[in-house]
């Protein structure tokens, strides 16, 4: 085995015998806690006498290089992965992992998962990679800061955000900090307008910033932002919106419900303060779009060990392991009842229940291998900045789509 093949940063110990045919799995770092494997492992191996598990847990830097070695090795590397569920188009590519349509369709329940966990894991109606778990932004927000303004329940509709984070900001406080170039959160909104960020319904892919449904989204982020000093010309990671929420002058900020723990971090005064909800949808009967986080376990078609990675993907993504591991690690799990379920299970712990409650609105970026090609010199980000900041929309809007369509369509 070369090499590259062999570096991990930890490695989970098997249970049982030694007469077993391996499985090795590569896990992310802090994607499950040591006890969840623990204990995976031993249900596993007690009810697969001739397997045992060999989890590899590896670092997220550098894991496109070396998954992308493991899948063109001659076998000897990993016969599972876990990969982020937008990076699933890239791997597929000449025909480098498993084919698991039979699996998914017939025994697995694929027509209740995640949509923005299944759809990245699609090629041409074939699904490759198969959801695992997700995480997605809600709205954090300031009880108190509420309190004082008479706002007594959350939102529930778009319309109703904007009068209560009007009424936010006052005081010296902003009503919303919302970063000029956070696109994720644009991209929910575009959605729910019934647009998209690209389209490959013409036969070919090209950016659709320019639609209407799109326009409309984006004027919907345009009159939110105003309701706060988010800046114009940057993302929510500069400077890092957990920093800027725990000064204690701002009422909301978009983010997974996690980021919380950084915020009070910061400022413990805040401790016992903050709230949170689903992004309000265009009505009260169901939540916004979001744009899905998360991961996907792919099998790849090198492996020398497929009926014992089968089993093992079939059984990280089942109800039982995966209701653990999003109870354990405060995620959202791959299927809409499993996400139901578990938002009424932690009812009362908020951050959990509101992002479990708007998972099922949840999307992903286009399934193309070439959307890494479009998020490395981003154009949704300086078409964002420049609307803020009064240039026209339609104009911005077609010059930021045709730098989309030429990345999209980019022979490498």
């Amino acid at each position: 085995m070369c090499a590259c093949l062999l570096g991990a940063c930890g490695v989970v110990p098997h249970v049982g015998g030694t007469d077993r045919q391996t499985v090795t799995v590569w896990l992310m770092k802090d994607s499950a806690s040591q006890d969840f494997l623990r204990r995976f492992t031993k249900s596993f191996e007690s009810k697969h006498s001739d397997l045992r598990l060999d989890i590899r847990i590896q670092q997220w830097t550098g894991i496109g290089e070396k998954v992308q070695a493991a899948l063109d090795a001659d076998g000897g590397g990993p016969d599972v992965i876990e990969v982020g569920n937008t990076q699933v188009p890239q791997y597929v590519e000449d025909d480098r992992l498993f084919d698991l349509t039979l699996e998914s369709a017939l025994r697995w329940g694929s027509e209740d998962w995640l949509p923005g966990l299944a759809e990245p894991g699609q090629l041409l109606s074939h699904q490759y990679g198969i959801p695992w778990y997700a995480a997605n932004r809600v709205v954090v927000y300031r009880k108190d800061l509420f309190a004082r303004a008479g706002i007594k329940t959350p939102p529930r509709t778009r319309e109703e955000w904007l009068t209560d984070t009007e009424k936010l900001n006052a005081g010296g406080n902003q009503g919303i900090y919302l970063a000029g170039q956070d696109w994720y959160t644009l991209s929910g909104f575009i959605w729910d307008e019934g647009g998209d960020l690209a389209s490959d319904a013409d036969g070919g892919w090209r950016g659709t910033l320019d639609t209407p449904a799109a326009l409309r989204g984006m004027d919907f982020y345009r009159r939110l932002q105003s309701l706060g000093d988010g800046p114009a010309g940057s993302d929510e990671e500069h400077p890092p919106q957990a920093g800027v929420f725990a000064k204690g002058h701002v009422a909301q900020i978009v983010a997974v419900p996690g980021l919380a723990r950084t915020i009070v971090q910061q400022n413990p005064d805040l401790e016992g303060k903050l709230g949170f909800f689903p992004v309000p949808g265009k009505t009260a009967a169901k939540p916004g779009a979001v744009f899905t986080g998360g991961s996907d376990l792919v099998i790849p078609n090198n492996t020398d060990e497929h009926d014992g990675a089968v089993a093992v993907v079939a059984a990280l993504t089942g109800a039982k392991w995966d209701t653990q591991l999003a109870r354990t690690m405060n995620y959202v799990p791959n299927k809409k009842s499993l996400a139901k379920s578990l938002a009424k299970a932690v009812a009362g712990e908020e951050g959990a229940a509101a992002m479990a409650a708007g998972a099922a609105q949840g999307r992903a970026t286009p399934s193309t291998a070439q959307w890494g090609a479009v998020e490395e010199d981003n154009p949704i980000k300086p078409y964002m900045t420049k609307v803020l900041e009064g240039a026209d929309p339609a104009t911005e809007a077609r010059r930021a789509s045709r730098r989309i369509t030429e990345d999209l369509n980019r022979l490498d």
